[in-house]
């Protein structure tokens, strides 16, 4: 859909029955515009995607997140936080793999302030009009720290009504400002302000609209306080509410 080039990496031993086994799954999936490549390499799973996607100048990691037998986390967690940190370009990570593709329709954006949120929307847009999606919610968080006033009685009720609906207000209108120089006629395009913690709110969202992929801003920081203190990258990839693309 992409008209991209794929390369499978396989991590681990070569031998004539895995072969035989992927190139069955190959015949079985729809034709590719280019024909897919594959490596084989032995080696630590993480050290050998970071290379592979290095040496390929990859624009795009795809993993397969598989959920553990009774639990809610997937044993792609804690492989994609250590990739998520390192890799220089995006990762995708499918959680609802099916036989038969089923169309996307609905797509969740983070629209958080950060240098990095216009080029990730425009990536969604890319995103929907390739896979012929055509309804984008990009969501923006709100910190509860910004809404500075206690409600303790009707007036400051009302005070805080107002000044979250000023924040909405001054978030709508950054959004639309970066609408602006994309085209994206031809997709529906809502916005919605969520007030709570960074990166759990926007997975409850997605999780609740049953959205078929959400889109999110690589983590910026690398830092040794970063891996003591959650990223908010950290509550999507704890427990994956869709399909995630993280772009970089």
């Amino acid at each position: 859909m992409f008209n991209a080039e794929l390369i499978g990496v396989h991590v681990g031993e070569k031998t004539a029955q895995k072969e035989t086994d992927l190139n069955r799954i190959v015949a079985e999936a729809d034709p590719l515009n280019i024909a897919l490549k594959t490596i084989w390499q032995k080696g630590e799973p993480v050290a050998v995607i970071l290379k592979t996607a290095e040496v390929e100048r990859a624009d795009l990691l795809i993993l397969g997140a598989l959920q553990k037998e009774n639990l809610l986390k997937y044993y792609v967690g804690s492989i994609a936080r250590k990739i998520t940190r390192k890799i220089g370009c995006s990762i995708l990570l499918l959680i609802k793999p099916s036989i038969e593709r089923q169309i996307c329709k609905h797509i969740v954006v983070n629209g958080l302030k950060d240098k990095n949120t216009a080029e990730t929307i425009r990536t969604s847009v890319l995103f929907c009009t390739h896979l012929l999606c055509k309804k984008m919610t990009i969501v923006e968080e709100i910190s509860q720290s910004e809404l500075q006033i206690q409600v303790n009685d009707d007036k400051s009720l009302r005070r805080a009504t107002i000044e979250k609906e000023r924040l909405k207000n001054r978030e709508d209108q950054r959004i639309k400002t970066i609408l602006k120089g994309i085209p994206c006629d031809d997709i529906t395009i809502k916005t919605q302000s969520i007030f709570g913690r960074r990166g759990y709110s926007i997975g409850h969202y997605a999780k609740v609209k049953r959205a078929d992929l959400l889109i999110m801003n690589a983590p910026l920081k690398l830092g040794l306080l970063d891996r003591i203190f959650p990223h908010d990258i950290e509550y999507i990839l704890s427990e994956l509410p869709t399909d995630v693309l993280i772009v970089k």
